[in-house]
């Protein structure tokens, strides 16, 4: 277990971290789904998708976790340094800056507490070290529910980027916004 969170209404929201030979399959049947279509791993085989989150593993500078509430998997949170990721070679990479990527892919009893939950859990997750100050993203310009759920959780939009499989949106949170947002409880 990387990090656990209790979230009222919700349940025990954990981080654990992909295991590539165990969670390949549930991975490959969330990433191949046409809803999941932005994640632009649609027609992966289940094989390349092990292989994927193999390398991801052996990578010092990228992590890969999956979501569970109350242990059952529920989405997938991806951690890196822009530095050493192609983002890093598309703006100014500042010190403390942070990226990320997030699937989702609960059942419906789930799917609103958790979208409204999720960002400020991993947002929490990753400002735990004082060293990020910034989060950053790179969704699909396309992907108007993401858009909107970063401009919910009070991300920055900054220009549009080419990236080497798609047109995307470049945003942050940084640390002052999302604690003035979110205050930690007394």
């Amino acid at each position: 277990m990387t990090y656990q969170e209790k979230i009222a209404g919700l349940g025990e929201l954990s981080l654990v971290t992909v295991d590539p030979e165990r969670d390949a399959a549930l991975l490959h049947g969330w990433v191949t789904l046409p809803r999941n279509s932005f994640w632009g791993m649609g027609s992966h085989t289940l094989e390349e998708v092990r292989e994927i989150y193999a390398f991801v593993d052996s990578l010092p500078t990228h992590h890969a976790y999956l979501i569970t509430v109350d242990g059952d998997p529920v989405g997938l949170f991806q951690s890196y340094q822009p530095e050493a990721d192609p983002v890093g070679e598309r703006y100014p990479v500042q010190p403390g800056d942070v990226g990320m990527h997030l699937l989702l892919s609960p059942d419906r009893r789930l799917a609103r507490s958790l979208t409204n939950a999720v960002g400020p859990a991993v947002a929490r997750f990753l400002f735990r070290d004082p060293a990020a100050q910034r989060i950053v993203v790179e969704p699909d310009v396309r992907n108007h529910l993401a858009l909107r759920r970063l401009e919910i959780e009070g991300f920055t939009f900054d220009s549009e980027i080419d990236m080497p499989d798609k047109r995307a949106q470049l945003a942050f949170l940084t640390r002052a916004r999302f604690t003035a947002r979110h205050p930690t409880p007394a």
